[in-house]
């Protein structure tokens, strides 16, 4: 399982696009391929994989935050262009259908009629876990100020975790519990916020959960441009957990 982080950024960063990681995996023999979020800045970002039309499998909605799903309508038009036929799910909790067909037909009034592949939406809930895109699926309520879902894919081999935006939950540390990856966003160094985790608490819940690679994303923009260095060195503080602070295009290998 390899994780590409496209972007890392949060909604209003004017360097760093959207937090958006794509998981690229096998089972069975077969390659298989997700994206987690798809905010307004991460299309360019996954093309620039020089990935073909017929190649993602799925795609994860966290929440329906702009910076997390503003994208997908960029993403199913590019799709039509390149003449795909494959279908593509699409993930998220209640309403997922619903919400990215009233956005797909904001961004593009009677596109989706048009569509030469099928988009199949699976409406998602904590505690039930399912099979898509020859992985399997586990999901989490974090604390959030708009309903957001954690999620972990199993792929046989691997499992990876991936926050979307929200301070972790005793649910979300059970549901991370010996991850290979887990993705959390952290918005301060240390100062706790409403509905965000900082990289202090990121840390706590990487050793709550026993995961044996931490990777940080969503840092407040301001905060990661003056405080920098000072959280590079907080991370190398740390002597009993991988953490990482991942750039735009980083790659780790599960």
């Amino acid at each position: 399982m390899k994780a590409i982080f496209l972007g890392v950024g949060e909604a209003c960063d004017e360097l760093l696009p959207n937090t958006a990681v794509l998981v690229e995996t096998e089972t069975g023999g077969v390659r298989r391929s997700v994206l987690l979020d798809c905010g307004f800045t991460v299309p360019p970002l996954y093309w620039r994989q020089g990935v073909d039309q017929e190649e993602l499998d799925a795609l994860w909605l966290s929440h329906f935050h702009g910076d997390h799903f503003f994208g997908t309508p960029a993403l199913i038009l590019r799709f039509w262009e390149m003449k795909r036929r494959k279908p593509l799910i699409i993930l998220g909790h209640a309403g997922v259908e619903e919400i990215v067909v009233q956005t797909m037909n904001l961004a593009y009034p009677n596109f989706l009629e048009k569509l030469t592949y099928l988009l199949e939406f699976i409406p998602v809930e904590p505690g039930r876990s399912l099979q898509a895109a020859g992985l399997t699926w586990d999901f989490a309520v974090n604390n959030h100020g708009q309903r957001d879902l954690a999620v972990r894919i199993d792929d046989g081999k691997n499992s990876l975790f991936y926050s979307g935006d929200g301070l972790f939950t005793p649910e979300t540390i059970a549901l991370a519990q010996g991850c290979d990856l887990a993705v959390h966003e952290a918005f301060k160094l240390v100062e706790p916020i409403s509905g965000h985790g900082s990289v202090s608490q990121c840390i706590d819940f990487a050793r709550k959960a026993n995961v044996a690679c931490l990777a940080l994303v969503h840092v407040q923009r301001d905060e990661r441009r003056e405080r920098y260095e000072e959280i590079l060195r907080f991370i190398d503080s740390i002597d009993d957990l991988h953490v990482l602070l991942p750039e735009p295009g980083d790659e780790l290998l599960l």
